[in-house]
């Protein structure tokens, strides 16, 4: 494993990696449920889709959007085993032990805490739905 400083300044470098952010939904999520309820959530997010040697699903295992964590999860690259193992050198195919889950947490909770100082994001505008044309009457202009 690296030193979260270490990976957050690798992490800096990716294109891929920096387009990741919180989104408004998100946002509130984390103002809403306080940090100590999205770390719960990290932890056990890990616990269950990553630790395992063979977590189910591998490399599909977590959304890209949905909850603040998953999206600090592609953000950081403790996604997937790959990712876990390519990043933070966490070997593939062996359970996670204690350490190696509590530092992917930390380093979750990091960018979330990052992201939660910046301003937050402009909720965007709904689209309009069409209306229906009523099937009766038929416009020919």
């Amino acid at each position: 494993m690296f030193s979260t400083d270490d990976v957050f300044q690798r992490l800096a470098s990716s294109p891929f990696r920096q387009r990741f952010h919180l989104g408004p939904k998100e946002y509130e999520y984390c103002m809403n449920h306080g940090p100590d309820t999205v770390a719960q959530h990290a932890a056990d997010f890990i616990n269950r889709r990553l630790a395992p040697a063979q977590p189910q699903a591998d490399g599909k295992q977590t959304p890209m959007r949905g909850h603040p964590v998953f999206i600090a999860q592609h953000a950081t690259a403790t996604c997937c085993r790959g990712c876990l193992e390519k990043w933070h050198r966490i070997p593939a195919h062996a359970e996670m032990t204690q350490t190696q889950q509590d530092y992917t947490v930390a380093v979750i909770l990091r960018w979330i805490h990052q992201e939660m100082q910046r301003p937050a994001p402009a909720a965007k505008p709904r689209k309009a739905k069409p209306k229906k044309s009523d099937p009766q009457q038929m416009d020919l202009l």
